[in-house]
């Protein structure tokens, strides 16, 4: 069985971090060309393309595999050398995590400042839609992410943390102008917010409002990038759309927004996902979070998971 060198596995992970193989170099304290050759002789030795010689740099499905096997390589000799009393002078522990906006907005923040910073934890989270965090765990970007699949990436493990409830809502005068006839014909024409272009919750609701998969949110859209900017944008009246309850509930209460359907709430499955490892800073933090997730969340309905 043909080994991985160790040397050329970092030196592929560093070429994916730095982006070129001349950034590479200089991160290893080494030749452009012994970078090269690695990279060529590891390639050579797992039979595949491991590297798009874009600018910058990226990895194939193969080598989003062999990266994903350094960073964990990475993370369990760094934890073998501070159980060994070894200090390797690295500085904080890095935990890379992908969640979804909202979470971020909501609960996710006061969630990691819960985590013990003895050794110190330096989070780098990467914002991305809930059901394409999935994406970076799989590419090796990431550690562990907030999910709407229960569906594990090879490698990971994977636990219910509960139901994010949002409520379909708009501005009184946005509601007066264009929800006056039946909500399942008005929502299919009148201007909606979304996310960004990946985000398809506004259409979900109407397809179960109306029964038909083919059916879907008006032509008018306006994305707004940040949990914050689609709470004011429904609030400015520039559409409708599905507010997490937490910011709804509040804004309903003031009258500046009206809930189009209370009786149908949109109930969105949250997991945490992350890799296999006996990691403790990682168990540490996952507990932390499943816990946080306790409290923010619906208890989930019972599932396969």
């Amino acid at each position: 069985m043909e080994e991985l060198p160790l040397d050329q596995v970092r030196t592929l992970l560093a070429v994916v971090d730095e982006g070129t193989f001349d950034a590479a170099a200089a991160a290893l304290h080494v030749t452009p060309s012994a970078v090269s050759q690695r990279v060529k002789a590891l390639e050579q030795r797992t039979g595949r393309v491991l590297l798009m010689r874009t600018k910058p740099v990226r990895a194939t499905e193969s080598g989003e595999v062999v990266v994903r096997f350094a960073r964990q390589l990475s993370r369990l000799e760094r934890d073998a050398r501070a159980e060994l009393g070894m200090s390797d002078g690295a500085g904080p522990v890095r935990l890379p995590i992908a969640v979804n906006a909202d979470s971020l907005a909501i609960w996710f923040l006061p969630a990691l400042a819960r985590v013990p910073q003895d050794p110190p934890v330096c989070f780098e989270l990467y914002r991305e839609d809930e059901s394409h965090t999935t994406a970076l765990l799989r590419e090796g970007q990431v550690m562990a992410a907030v999910t709407s699949s229960p569906d594990p990436v090879a490698g990971c493990t994977v636990r219910r943390l509960g139901q994010a409830r949002y409520l379909p809502a708009a501005s009184p005068g946005f509601a007066a102008r264009y929800l006056t006839g039946t909500l399942e014909r008005d929502l299919r024409e009148a201007p909606s917010i979304a996310f960004d272009r990946r985000d398809d919750l506004q259409d979900a609701f109407v397809r179960s409002l109306t029964g038909d998969a083919a059916a879907g949110a008006g032509p008018v859209r306006h994305y707004m990038p940040t949990s914050e900017g689609f709470r004011d944008a429904v609030v400015a009246g520039l559409g409708w759309g599905l507010v997490p309850e937490t910011q709804a509930r509040p804004l309903v209460r003031t009258g500046q927004l009206v809930l189009l359907a209370p009786r149908r709430p949109m109930d969105l499955p949250l997991y945490w996902q992350q890799w296999k490892l006996d990691s403790p800073v990682l168990s540490m933090v996952a507990e932390v979070i499943a816990e946080a997730a306790g409290e923010a969340l619906r208890r989930p309905s019972p599932d396969r998971t």
